[in-house]
């Protein structure tokens, strides 16, 4: 990487393009060094841990350097790109791997100065002045070493008294029992204080070999072994990075199910006037052009349910210890990309007609395939819905999107026999899935809503009479 200097260039950095994003990663480059560019034209393309995110340079000029190729992840607030604002400078020439990645060259090493003499620390007080001196020692070995002390500086040349070696009295019974002289003993404890340990090395030095007279040669320290290395066959196995919406999606599905309490409630309904409203629906004229699917009518009583039942549409604060209530709902619909799974939301959801509501799903879904999903469109989801039933899964028990209160489930819609006015009689069934944080919503509350979802969709005209 090169270091510019003159003042003409101008060096675009990598912005925080969502909330709480801290990385990005180059996924194209549209511009080349030597090109001139605009204010406002897109540069590059990168993925954040929630969408693909076009960037415009924000400035008129030449490209001086990519300080990044394609691949590369990028924290955000650094340099990826530099310009030349005036617009007349040469493009540098690329900098060798080995020249950029070069160490500095090491200094000739200094003439170490003498260390001083080493002086007592007293704790919590600097360095002591001067040695300290111990305080003596009590007993019969504080009175051996006064004997051994005054014997030796008297000149007599009267016996020196050895002092007794220290051990405390569990130490000194354990070495009578074993036969062991503490004189013999090497000490290991502070002070020069006998331990257990010392006394039984002792008595295992004294013990011989199965071979006394021919002593065996030193063992040679075993080597540690050696770690285990992962491998794995290249031609039938393949390795993905874990980045991006995947990566941002596992660390968001493990906070979520670690932190928030999920319950998930069931309930199978039948729902063949539902499916009658679909095809109605598809020859009004006023939803002519639009698409109409059931999950646009299962949206709408998830809706309806959450105006009467609002409690269920809130979120929890752990910081401020608070239940945030929501009055308004930011719809989230479940979108398998290419990328990973996703979450954009309809915001105001609450406030569309179904015709409006039937053009938002429509944009939020083909957005979301094409990789265009805006952070923005990502952020502030109250409550989500995930269709898994157009894989043909009867149902399943999601996980609840990180900072809201319940998510939906809806399986696939299939004809199976069902009792209908007293007879059995082939129908279209499905089954709904609501999980919900226990900490917000007790049982009754997720119940009633799951239990209303499934009434609008087994009678829909009550979209109309609930509305």
């Amino acid at each position: 990487m090169t270091t510019m200097t003159d003042a003409s260039v101008r060096e675009f950095k990598m912005p925080d393009v969502g909330e709480g994003l801290t990385e990005a990663e180059i996924l194209k480059w549209h511009v080349q060094p030597g090109d001139t560019v605009t204010d406002g034209q897109v540069v590059c393309e990168v993925e954040t841990a929630k969408a693909a995110v076009e960037l415009p340079i924000p400035y008129d000029g030449v490209v001086r350097e990519l300080r990044f190729p394609e691949g590369t992840t990028v924290d955000v607030g650094t340099a990826i790109i530099a310009v030349d604002v005036a617009g007349g400078a040469s493009v540098p020439a690329p900098v060798a791997p080995q020249e950029a990645e070069r160490p500095a060259a090491p200094r000739a090493p200094e003439a170490e100065p003498k260390a001083p003499a080493r002086q007592p620390v007293l704790v919590g007080y600097g360095v002591a002045t001067s040695a300290t001196r111990r305080r003596p020692r009590k007993g019969a070995e504080a009175a051996a070493q006064a004997i051994q002390t005054e014997l030796n500086g008297s000149g007599r040349g009267v016996p020196v008294v050895a002092p007794r070696p220290l051990a405390k009295p569990p130490v000194r019974k354990l070495a009578k029992d074993l036969g062991v002289d503490l004189a013999t003993v090497t000490p290991s404890g502070p002070d020069g204080v006998i331990t257990r340990e010392d006394v039984h090395a002792a008595v295992a030095a004294t013990v011989p070999g199965p071979e006394a007279a021919a002593p065996a040669p030193l063992a040679t320290p075993a080597a540690p072994a050696p770690a285990p290395v992962v491998t794995y066959d290249g031609a039938r196995e393949t390795r993905v990075p874990v980045k991006g919406v995947r990566k941002a999606t596992a660390q968001a599905m493990i906070g979520s199910a670690f932190t928030a309490p999920h319950v998930t409630e069931f309930v199978t309904v039948d729902v063949t006037r539902t499916m009658k409203l679909v095809e109605e629906l598809k020859q009004d004229k006023e939803m002519q052009g639009l698409r109409v699917t059931p999950l646009l009518l299962i949206a709408k009583a998830l809706l309806v349910a959450i105006r009467r039942h609002p409690d269920i549409n809130a979120s929890w604060d752990e910081a401020a210890q608070e239940i945030v209530l929501k009055h308004y709902v930011n719809l989230g619909i479940a979108a398998a990309t290419p990328r990973g799974l996703i979450v954009p939301n309809i915001k105001d959801a609450h406030l569309k007609t179904l015709p409006q509501l039937s053009q938002e799903l429509s944009d939020l879904v083909a957005t979301a395939r094409e990789g265009r999903t805006s952070p923005a469109a990502m952020q502030g989801g109250t409550v989500t819905i995930t269709n898994v039933g157009v894989f043909g899964v009867d149902t399943g028990t999601p996980i609840l999107n990180p900072g809201e209160s319940a998510i939906l489930a809806v399986g696939t819609i299939k004809l199976q026999p069902w009792v209908h006015k007293g007879k059995v009689k082939p129908r279209q069934v499905t089954t709904l899935a609501l999980s919900f944080d226990h900490r917000l919503v007790d049982g009754e509350l997720g119940s009633k809503v799951l239990a209303d979802v499934a009434a609008v969709l087994e009678q829909p005209k009550r979209l109309i009479t609930w509305a």
